[in-house]
């Protein structure tokens, strides 16, 4: 297994404009492919885990054209109804979000397909997914009564149902509004805490049967999606790593530009706030999602807590804080953040044991984290766990390192950021001699 040995830098400067947003590059896809007529979309994200969701609609006879390093993808769609089984199971690699959501539409098919993916995926719990799908009358078989994947579905004759999303999970809740265009009567999906809402955002642009009441997400069996042509915003949850090295290094100044700032994301600005981060930032888009610049620059940073009201829209970002938590002044809690076990890897395991190894004062517990802030790491050997954000937080943490840090297992990168590593180095400031 690859891996790579970093030293550290003095701060982080300059313009960067990140990819495209991986969330959204996925629902590019689908709605694309289910629409009636052509998609296009720039600034797809090409990265394992999307071209994985795009394989699978080839596979199923959807044309897609993707002009391969230039983000630019056309679909012709065929319609809700007009994808086709595929000649052999669906293989998914390591991508959550496509076999989530995948379930979802296949569940409105009249046709069998199995979807699989690699040992890590195959790993994360999907009942909370195939039970509701089961309710609704879609046929799902898999290990452990549907909850892990290979699995097997068969789709058709649905009906709608109530479903409260306690989880607040974004996966969950698209497979379902998914399913509900497909299904007699209302979907009906309650949302306490608000997941992010790049689902609902697309149901409105498409032109679906979509409402909202209040605190309930409502869909009902929609006859035709119609054709989108957008540019997809750069990736929050990527630029999230170069905002934390540039919070908390010493002479940064970087401006990160034609980014997401779609409010059920960018939950880590209000922590960066809180702990003492120089933030500027200024929305250029409204509609159909918002984008705009973040300027970052460096300041000393101090503690504060994350608490289970906070996580849906940082779920992504937790790694990273941690990382920026372990180097801050005083004490840190995270809480309510039970859903980083079932990522990838176990998060919480995987950044407390590696911190740690570098010479944090990390403390594990069931839901989150504490920690107590340390003035710079050792260097040392770390490892991703397979893990992509846990790979490139660990990069970010080299930068305080005293010497060297050794990253292990670092293709898990490729299925979210194939350029992290690059624009890492391109962004890092050399110390003036």
């Amino acid at each position: 297994m690859p891996s790579l040995v970093l030293q550290g830098s003095s701060s982080f400067k300059g313009i960067y404009c990140p990819p495209g947003d991986k969330s959204i590059s996925h629902r590019a896809v689908m709605f694309g492919a289910l629409a009636e007529g052509e998609s296009r979309f720039t600034h797809f994200l090409e990265a394992e885990d999307c071209l994985h969701t795009l394989q699978a609609f080839e596979s199923m006879g959807i044309k897609i054209n993707l002009n391969p390093g230039k983000g630019e993808l056309q679909i012709q769609g065929a319609g809700l109804q007009g994808l086709h089984a595929p000649k052999r199971e669906i293989y998914l690699g390591n991508s959550g979000t496509s076999i989530r959501l995948l379930l979802g539409i296949l569940a409105g098919q009249r046709f069998e397909v199995t979807l699989t993916g690699d040992s890590s995926l195959s790993s994360r719990p999907m009942k909370r997914v195939t039970e509701p799908l089961k309710k609704m009358g879609a046929q799902i078989k898999g290990r452990d009564n549907g909850n892990f994947a290979p699995l097997t579905i068969r789709g058709g004759n649905l009906k709608s149902i109530t479903f409260d999303n306690k989880l607040s999970s974004a996966q969950v809740k698209s497979a379902l509004l998914f399913a509900g265009l497909f299904a007699e009567g209302e979907t009906r999906i309650l949302e306490s805490l608000p997941s992010r809402d790049h689902q609902e955002r697309f149901l409105r642009a498409s032109g679906a049967n979509f409402r909202r009441e209040k605190n309930v997400l409502v869909v009902e069996k929609t006859a035709a999606l119609t054709p989108l042509c957008t540019e997809i915003p750069g990736d929050f949850s990527s630029a999230a790593f170069f905002i934390a090295a540039a919070s908390f290094t010493k002479g940064s100044d970087l401006l990160i530009d034609k980014v997401s700032l779609n409010p059920t994301r960018t939950g880590m600005l209000q922590v960066l706030r809180r702990m003492g981060a120089s933030l500027e930032v200024e929305k250029t888009q409204e509609l159909p999602e918002p984008i705009g610049k973040i300027r970052v620059r460096g300041a000393s940073l101090k503690g504060a807590r994350i608490s289970r009201d906070e996580i849906p829209s940082l779920i992504d970002e937790l790694p990273i804080l941690m990382t920026l938590m372990a180097l801050a002044e005083g004490e840190s809690l995270i809480s309510g953040a039970e859903e980083l076990r079932v990522k990838e890897t176990d998060r919480i395991l995987s950044m407390v044991t590696n911190l740690n190894e570098l010479g944090g004062k990390l403390k594990e517990l069931p839901d989150g984290c504490m920690i107590e802030g340390v003035k710079g790491f050792r260097g040392g050997k770390v490892t991703s766990f397979g893990d992509h954000r846990t790979a490139m937080s660990l990069a970010i943490a080299s930068l305080h390192a005293e010497s060297s840090v050794e990253i292990e297992d670092i293709d898990c990168v490729k299925t979210s950021f194939p350029s992290f590593f690059e624009d890492f180095d391109r962004l890092k400031a050399r110390p003036e001699k």
